[in-house]
């Protein structure tokens, strides 16, 4: 007879960690299952000095490990492995990987978000030649070379100013005049010598034949083009939710963000969804440990209504 665990969880960053910390410290027998890197997008964070009680000089690597570790005292088990295919109908929750099929009493969903695309010309061709899309993973690549970063929102300045520890500039180019990031961080990057600002305006197409060599930017009040010349371009516009596995098994929103209420319960009895997956309104590292926290709390409580001996 297979093993059935209390609950599991898939995705291995802040939210299924902490649900695996608040679950296994609840005396649930807990697995959590992670295809890559533990830690999701805080992996590539290089500073988080906005998470209440991080020391100084708090890295997104570092935060991570403390937070499985922590999961790990308490009893959380872990394995690598990839999610194919769920079954979240019966009353026991079927979860088919690659290495091996698992079975538990309560699913929570943690399978955060990727990097949506800029949608220029020659992004696809170029990627990984001079595109990226993680600063931390990225920059020292870039040491002393001139660099472009695409985005207003906080991750876009968190990692404009990050890159200039690295690069001799840093160009930041907005469609709109206005910044959706904090204003600190705003006049963070504003006080920063080595960083420039393109506002009003996208980047058409990455010209490059092996590696990038510039991209072409287009202001969108004038519809003008000019040239930029750069060795590196960072793309930071937003993310998009990793939920193919989940499509008609749990309602979802347009953009395929999993819907839940405020007990992170989705529609179908017994699964929970946490972090970036979730349709929020704030998609940060303390809101997803919340919502790990909170998943984790009612998966505990359902099980106390429906498998009570």
């Amino acid at each position: 007879m297979a093993h059935i665990y209390d609950t599991i969880i898939i995705g291995g960053g802040p939210a299924g960690l902490a649900a695996g910390l608040y679950a296994a410290r609840s005396r649930m027998d807990t697995l959590l299952i992670e295809r890559g890197k533990f830690g999701g997008q805080t992996a590539t964070t290089e500073e988080l000095d906005n998470y209440p009680g991080s020391i100084e000089n708090c890295t997104g690597p570092s935060l991570i490990e403390r937070m499985r570790n922590q999961a790990e005292e308490f009893g959380t088990k872990f394995v690598k492995d990839e999610v194919l295919e769920v079954d979240l109908q019966g009353k026991i929750k079927k979860i088919v990987c690659k290495k091996e099929t698992y079975e538990a009493k309560t699913l929570i969903i943690a399978t955060g978000a990727y990097p949506r695309l800029g949608g220029f010309k020659n992004e696809i061709e170029l990627r990984g030649r001079g595109i990226s899309y993680c600063a931390t993973c990225d920059a020292d690549f870039f040491t002393d070379l001139d660099v472009a970063v695409i985005g207003g929102g906080d991750s876009a300045l968190t990692e404009a100013v990050y890159l200039t520890k690295f690069a001799e500039s840093v160009t930041v180019i907005h469609r709109r005049n206005e910044f959706r990031a904090a204003k600190s961080l705003v006049e963070k990057a504003e006080r920063n010598p080595k960083i420039k600002f393109i506002l009003d305006s996208v980047v058409e197409e990455a010209k490059g034949d092996e590696i990038l060599e510039g991209l072409v930017i287009k202001n969108v009040k004038t519809g003008e083009l000019s040239d930029l010349r750069v060795d590196g371009c960072f793309v930071f516009v937003g993310y998009l939710p990793i939920s193919e596995l989940f499509k008609g098994k749990v309602r979802m929103n347009e953009r395929g963000d999993i819907v839940t209420d405020e007990d992170m319960r989705c529609d179908v009895p017994g699964v929970f969804a946490a972090g970036d997956i979730r349709e929020k309104s704030l998609r940060q590292v303390i809101t997803a440990a919340a919502d790990g926290a909170i998943a984790a709390t009612t998966a505990e409580k359902y099980i106390e209504e429906n498998f009570s001996e």
